[in-house]
């Protein structure tokens, strides 16, 4: 029967960016079957050149609200690396911990507001205010504290200006480090109360697998975060500064946005990939997670990076603890607010690498004898996932094609929204259409 369903923006909102799904099947054959980004060419690295070093960092933040922190750190090595400059250990840590609380707010928002949805059979998070409340509460619990630990680092939880070359412009206070401490302490039972919604739920994630490479940063003294060097599951370690061979951006027909490819013709970045490369590294507690679920790395479902994410949810609050104390234990050293770290700008050139709530992220940047940028390359890790999601629908348009109109929408609805993606940060929608006769 030959059919097209058209889904608009207001039945499909649960992704960041603009994008659509194209499946065309004529006399039960798969004729075409694409992800498809639509959105507009944004110019950050073009924005860059001319800049000084000390703007770089809140240029760039703009790139991504929900992960401005994250692009911020990434920034900020590109430009020390590029003038020889070096943090303090304390510097190291209260980066870490925004982060950190980055990435936890991030990791609830999607499991807790964009997945669970679709785990309990609703359109948006807003009928589980009546259907799941203390649930909702959780998560809704948790993603503040994410908030707040960013807040209280980096003066505000968006687009933190504390962060600058060299250190910060001012300290967090101790009392607020003692008081978010105590709240960290407190939160397990909402981790537990969230790991037991999830596992009731559990069996709403498909059942798919299909192998590909999985690529993150590592390191050999913990999880990796902040920084590493680059693991592939295909070939083992390979150095930060051959990051542009590992991407190999490319650019297809049918999408505004980049692909990225490796050993394979795709790979996958983010949750799932980091608990691949970096399992036995992980916290005592979020171990627990991980046997609860019975995962064993390599775990081939990209569905399941939604359990990744909450496993790295248990690290996460589990890091930040041990962090704060150690803060705690040395003491903050004394610095005046409004400090900017004296730096003399050099000529050289830099690259950033630091695992974001959605995959490895890489920034690279040439500056002149005056600090000004010169050039500036930036691989975010949406781009680096986009070819991943369109050969896992290859592969799985075929095996579920049989199955009613809504049900093929929803899965591939839920695939693309498995991977977190972050398309354009700005927008929400998700066109999914199909075209041709199914058998």
């Amino acid at each position: 029967m030959s059919h097209t369903i058209d889904v608009e923006g207001d039945l499909v909102t649960r992704v960041e960016g603009h994008g659509s799904i194209v499946v065309n099947v004529e006399d039960g054959e798969l004729e075409t079957c694409e992800w498809q980004v639509v959105e507009s060419p944004r110019y950050f690295e073009s924005m860059l050149v001319g800049r000084s070093f000390r703007e770089s960092h809140h240029v760039t933040s703009r790139i991504c609200a929900i992960c401005s922190v994250s692009h911020t750190i990434a920034s900020l090595q590109a430009t020390e690396a590029a003038m020889g400059v070096s943090v303090s250990e304390q510097d190291r840590r209260l980066r870490k911990l925004a982060l950190y609380g980055e990435t936890l707010q991030s990791h609830v928002l999607h499991l807790g507001y964009l997945a669970l949805p679709d785990l309990v059979g609703e359109k948006s998070v807003l009928p589980l205010a009546e259907t799941h409340p203390d649930e909702l509460q959780t998560v809704i619990d948790l993603h503040r504290l994410g908030n707040e630990l960013t807040e209280v680092v980096t003066g505000r939880s968006v687009h933190a200006q504390r962060l600058l070359p060299g250190g910060f412009s001012q300290l967090p206070e101790e009392r607020e480090l003692e008081a978010l401490l105590d709240r960290l302490v407190n939160s397990w039972d909402a981790v537990a109360d969230l790991a037991d919604l999830l596992a009731v739920l559990a069996d709403e994630l498909p059942d798919f697998e299909r192998e590909t490479e999985y690529i993150s940063l590592t390191h050999p003294e913990e999880y990796a975060f902040a920084e590493g060097t680059i693991h592939s599951s295909d070939v083992g370690e390979i150095p930060v500064s051959d990051y542009r061979d590992v991407a190999n951006e490319y650019v297809v027909e049918h999408s505004t946005a980049k692909f990225a490819r490796h050993e394979r013709d795709s790979y996958m970045v983010g949750a799932l990939a980091r608990f691949n490369n970096n399992a036995d590294q992980l916290a005592p507690r979020a171990a627990d997670i991980v046997d609860r679920f019975g995962l064993e790395p390599p775990v081939h479902n990209p569905y399941l990076n939604n359990v990744a994410q909450l496993v790295e949810v248990a690290h996460l609050l589990a890091e930040s603890v041990r962090l704060i104390e150690a803060v705690l234990a040395d003491g903050l050293a004394p610095q005046s607010n409004y400090h900017v770290p004296e730096i003399d700008p050099t000529a050289g050139s830099g690259i950033g690498a630091i695992e974001v709530p959605r995959g490895v992220l890489f920034h690279e940047y040439a500056y002149d004898d005056a600090g000004e940028v010169t050039e500036a390359n930036c691989v975010i890790p949406t781009n680096q996932n986009h070819g991943n999601i369109q050969r896992d629908m290859e592969t799985l348009v075929p095996t579920i094609i049989e199955r009613p109109e809504d049900d093929v929408k929803h899965t591939l609805e839920m695939l693309v929204r498995a991977y977190d993606p972050c398309i354009s940060c700005s927008t929400h929608y998700l066109d999914v259409e199909f075209v041709g006769e199914a058998a």
